[in-house]
């Protein structure tokens, strides 16, 4: 699949058949393109691990959710997701962002569907911030961030993830003042 100037771009929260697309993405895809976005192989859970921790997250009211998934569409296929963990519902909350054909990294499509997520982020969960940080050597979410409007705070070295190793992060924010004045 891969994008064009006619393609049709929309976001919708997490609904059960998602799952076994996500699941699919993180026990198939290519080691090289896990170990580029900072992610430790030894840490990627079952398949019965996971679809039961997303099907957990998926009807817990989102005052108490520990996860909040939106999923990326491009002409209404799922393609990606965004989602927040952890979260301190009505404070802050921290994204991540994953698009699952790596045929269609990079083309600009990351930062419209970021902008398409935001106002669920914002809205639902009651934040006043939104942090990101991803893998400082994985140029392509740091470039998205950075497009969008989000304020570069830190470089330093964390396990960022339950799903990472130990690594250099960019550290980005957006505050709910900030969010509000961007352009649509």
């Amino acid at each position: 699949m891969t994008a064009n100037n006619q393609d049709i771009l929309s976001v919708r929260e997490l609904q059960k058949e998602d799952i076994e697309l996500i699941v699919s993405y993180w026990l198939e895809s290519d080691s090289l393109s896990l170990l580029a976005m900072g992610v430790d192989l030894k840490k990627i859970p079952t398949k019965e691990s996971l679809t039961q921790s997303l099907l957990g997250q998926l009807n817990m009211p989102l005052r108490h959710k520990q996860s909040y998934c939106i999923i990326w569409l491009l002409n209404n296929q799922p393609i990606g997701h965004s989602n927040t963990n952890p979260i301190s519902y009505g404070k802050e909350a921290f994204m991540h962002l994953h698009i699952w054909d790596k045929t269609i990294r990079k083309k600009g499509l990351g930062a419209e569907f970021v902008k398409m997520t935001l106002p669920y982020f914002f809205e639902n969960l009651k934040l006043q911030k939104i942090y990101c940080q991803p893998y400082a050597l994985n140029p392509p979410p740091n470039k998205t961030l950075k497009k969008i409007g989000f304020n570069f705070v830190k470089e330093y070295i964390t396990i960022p993830g339950s799903l990472n190793f130990e690594q250099s992060v960019l550290l980005w924010e957006l505050t709910l003042e900030k969010f509000k004045t961007l352009p649509s």
